[in-house]
């Protein structure tokens, strides 16, 4: 299966000669077309740093990060906003929607600024929100909606663009656990109905165990991996618990 998201040695350091912390130490690995893969580590792992990164909010300091084959580490200019409008969809913790434009507006943003049909805009944007149950709310501010309604409004603009691959940045961090349930379920509904790939980072094991795999980052580096397969839910998630028992530290920075 091709790979969507290639990392190669990445390396990322912070600081000047006299004080450097290494956020991100030689990580390698590769996310599939289609999968689901969620990345877990304590408070300080370099797991948001990693996702920056990939995102291109961020730059490393060496190493390489290929999206579609694309080395999106020598992007600039044109060429950078060009790959994030086309190929990314990102999904934030605390939802990152325009307060004075309604649900519709704030899903219909991304192709109104690529000058597409309004009425391709309209079938588009109508047909996202019939698949995550966010119809309802089209006309609604985000001071008017839940929670939930406005995270599952920014999963329907991250993905209405129909990038490569969507990153998810703590996305239930802000929700209560009915609401959490119900985004998590709609990533599975993008996943494996729709054939998003989608890269999410979490410390909250319960999220993590709606991936196929799961990758667990210790003090920059890959401490381990484990992958679904045709366990249950419930089976992984018990899986990803051990493992972050072996991760050592303090197990609420990653429950």
């Amino acid at each position: 299966m091709e790979s969507i998201l290639s990392l190669k040695k990445i390396e990322k350091y912070y600081g000047n000669k006299s004080n450097i912390t290494k956020a991100i130490d030689q990580i390698s690995f590769d996310v599939e077309d289609r999968e689901f893969v969620a990345i877990m580590g304590s408070s300080g792992s370099g797991k948001t740093t990693l996702l920056n990164c990939i995102a291109t909010i961020d730059h490393v300091t060496s190493g390489h990060i290929y999206v579609s084959n694309e080395d999106i580490t020598n992007l600039k200019g044109n060429a950078l906003n060009r790959f994030r409008r086309e190929k990314l969809g990102f999904i934030f913790q605390d939802f990152n929607l325009l307060d004075t434009l309604t649900a519709y507006e704030n899903i219909a943003l991304a192709l109104s600024i690529q000058n597409i049909a309004y009425k391709t805009i309209d079938e588009r944007v109508k047909k996202v929100a019939n698949d995550l149950n966010i119809t309802s709310v089209l006309d609604k501010y985000p001071y008017q909606m839940s929670g939930g309604q406005k995270q599952r409004v920014a999963c329907a603009r991250a993905i209405i663009t129909n990038p490569k691959l969507i990153l998810a940045d703590e996305p239930t961090g802000a929700l209560d656990s009915k609401n959490a349930k119900m985004l998590l379920e709609s990533f599975e509904y993008l996943n494996q109905e729709k054939d998003a790939t989608i890269l999410m980072v979490t410390h909250d094991a319960f999220t993590a165990s709606y991936a196929s795999r799961v990758i667990f980052i210790k003090d920059g580096k890959i401490f381990n991996e484990i992958r679904r397969g045709d366990l249950s839910r419930k089976a992984f998630f018990d899986q990803i618990i051990d493992v972050v028992t072996l991760l050592g530290g303090n197990l609420n920075d990653v429950i």
